[in-house]
Order: structure tokens, then C-alpha cells, then sequence
């Protein structure tokens, strides 16, 4: 497991009491998180000038090792850290080089009932799996955007596979949020969240629908846009902070520029949620098949793009058989 460095251990670098409590105010716990801070974002919390952003600025660098350049074999042996979250279905985890990576973010949009909330549950509880067996040995963390998350299912699924469901929902944290204001204040203060219960996975279920509904019209696209960018950038920062898996479910809209070889519909967020997000799947459903599901894998920095079919059943995400 690997430790986070407490906040309070500035103090020893000449850091005063009340500059920590500020960083603390604002959801800052980690020395790890604080370094995805940049100096002009330090500035703008509360009692924190430009003298104090640059100390705090260099310590992080220092602590994290981020002041100092490497080579490339060094670069290897640290991606070659990078752990892997089964989803479950051996062939999507083989399309995916392992399962979904840690330090980035996968996106996985579609259709209503197609099962983007499905595979946020089964993913919670395979974070709890030993590492033998696909798992993290850590919590979830569920950003519930949509209200969608639900105790039965997750009891329902971890007693199909023979888990105890009682201790399988003690290590989900689940956070509703109200609206896009109380989903950023959410997920400013989830670094604290994460390094007490030890979250290998941070889930965001519906990440857009708050912005869709509170960002109306194209004068308040730029700014929805700008918002987007921030929180994606903060849940990023997040997961590389703590060696997490981020999964964000996405929304779908029509596509006006569809043709033959293109789909009618695509993931909304545009090219910030395109730049910001590591791996894009996307997930429909057959209509003469109610338990069979399509993904496909549409985006990756280093994997190639991809399909497979899987199973949604009473014990979630599994392979297709093949007599299928």
C-alpha cells in the first residue's frame, strides 16, 4: 500500500499552523494532492498570498519528486506500477489490457438502460477483491449524480459471486450531490475521504447531468465547458494521487453529423471531456438479446480500438457463454 504524506508535515518545513488549516478548508490533505495544485489556485484560498503559494508550490514538487527530470527507463518502472481493476468479464479486461488502469480516468457512455450504472456497482465491489483476483484491496468512493445508486443491487450482486454484502457496503462511501455547485464542493473535499478508507476507485455516475440541465444554451456553453475541464482535472488529479481508478458514466445526445460508418448518437462534454478522459468506451444494447450488452473501446492513448459482447445478469457483469 502506498503511504500518502499528511499536510501537517509542512510544519516542519516552516509552513504556520493556520496556512495548513487554510489547505485543509479547501479539501487539501496530501502533500500528493496539494502538488496538483498550480501556484495561481493556491493564491485564490483564503489567507494564502504569492510568497506562501510558491513555498507551498516548491515543498510539493520536492516531496512528490516532481522537481526533477527522468529518463525514460525510470518513466518505465513507474507505469510499470500502474495496477488494473477487473470489470468482471475477461474479454473486456483482455480489450483493455488488463482491466480499467489506475492514476486515469475511463468514461463509458450510452443509451438510458444500457448498463452504465450496472458496471459502476459491479465495480465497486470487484475494488474489494484481492489483487489475485482482479480487485485493488480497497473502497469505493460513489459520486451518485443521477440517484441511481442502489444498496440492493450491490447486496445482490456480491451474494451471487459468495460475498458477505454487509461487509461489501460498509467500504462503499456514497456521496449524493444536488446540484453541479455541491458536485464540485464534493469532489474538492474527497481527498480526505480517500486517504482515510484507503478508495482505489472514485465513481462518478452521470458526470454531465447536472451541467446539462444548469447550462443552458450556447451563451452558457463556454462556461459549462470551462467547469467541466476544472472538475475533470481535479478528479484526475485525484486518482493519480492515490493510485485510484476514476470511472465516470456519460450521457448520450444525436448526432447531427451521423452517417453510415458513424453513430446516431455520442457522448456528450465535447473535446474537454475528450482531453481529459484516458479511456472511452461506450456501451448499447441489442434489442433481441435483453441480457447481452456491446462495448466498445473507441479511445485509448495505447490500446487499439476494440469490441466485445458481455453479460448483465442478477450477478452483473460477466462474460458471454459460449453457446450464445
Amino acid at each position: 500500500m502506498v503511504v500518502r504524506v499528511d499536510i501537517e508535515e509542512l510544519e516542519k518545513e516552516g509552513i504556520r499552523k493556520s496556512y495548513i488549516r487554510a489547505l485543509k478548508n479547501e479539501g487539501i490533505t496530501t502533500i500528493e494532492y496539494l502538488a496538483s495544485f498550480s501556484r495561481r489556485e493556491l493564491e485564490s484560498i483564503s489567507g494564502i498570498g504569492p510568497e506562501i503559494s510558491r513555498k507551498l508550490w516548491e515543498l510539493a514538487l520536492k516531496y512528490t519528486g516532481a522537481d526533477k527530470f527522468i529518463n525514460a527507463s525510470q518513466l518505465y518502472e513507474q507505469q510499470y506500477k500502474i495496477e488494473h481493476l477487473t470489470t468482471g468479464s475477461k474479454a473486456l479486461d483482455e480489450l483493455l489490457g488488463g482491466g480499467l488502469e489506475t492514476h486515469s480516468i475511463t468514461e463509458i457512455s450510452g443509451e438510458f438502460g444500457s448498463g452504465k450504472t450496472q458496471m459502476a456497482h459491479q465495480l465497486c465491489i470487484n475494488v474489494q477483491l484481492p489483487k489475485e483476483k482482479g480487485g485493488l484491496e480497497g473502497a469505493a468512493l460513489y459520486h451518485d449524480v443521477e440517484d441511481t445508486f442502489s444498496v440492493s443491487r450491490i447486496r445482490q450482486i456480491a451474494e451471487a459471486r459468495g460475498l458477505d454484502p454487509k461487509e461489501v457496503v460498509k467500504n462503499i462511501i456514497v456521496a449524493k450531490c444536488y446540484n453541479f455547485d455541491h458536485q464540485m464542493f464534493l469532489m474538492n473535499h474527497s481527498d480526505e475521504i480517500i486517504k482515510k478508507n484507503n478508495v482505489k476507485l472514485i465513481v462518478v455516475d452521470g458526470v454531465m447531468s447536472h451541467l446539462r440541465s444548469e447550462y443552458i444554451g450556447r451563451e452558457a456553453l463556454a462556461e459549462r465547458q470551462q467547469q467541466l475541464n476544472i472538475y475533470l482535472r481535479k478528479l484526475r488529479n485525484l486518482a493519480r494521487a492515490h493510485g485510484a481508478v476514476a470511472f465516470i458514466t456519460n450521457q448520450v445526445v444525436s448526432n447531427p453529423q451521423a452517417s453510415y460508418f458513424s453513430s446516431d448518437k455520442m457522448a456528450i462534454g465535447g473535446n474537454i471531456m475528450a482531453h481529459n478522459v484516458g479511456v472511452r468506451l461506450w456501451i448499447r444494447r441489442p434489442s433481441d438479446m435483453k441480457p447481452v450488452r456491446i462495448v466498445k473501446l473507441y479511445k485509448s492513448p495505447k490500446l487499439p480500438s476494440g469490441q466485445v459482447t458481455i453479460n448483465i445478469t442478477e450477478r452483473g457483469i460477466e462474460d458471454v457463454q459460449s453457446e450464445m
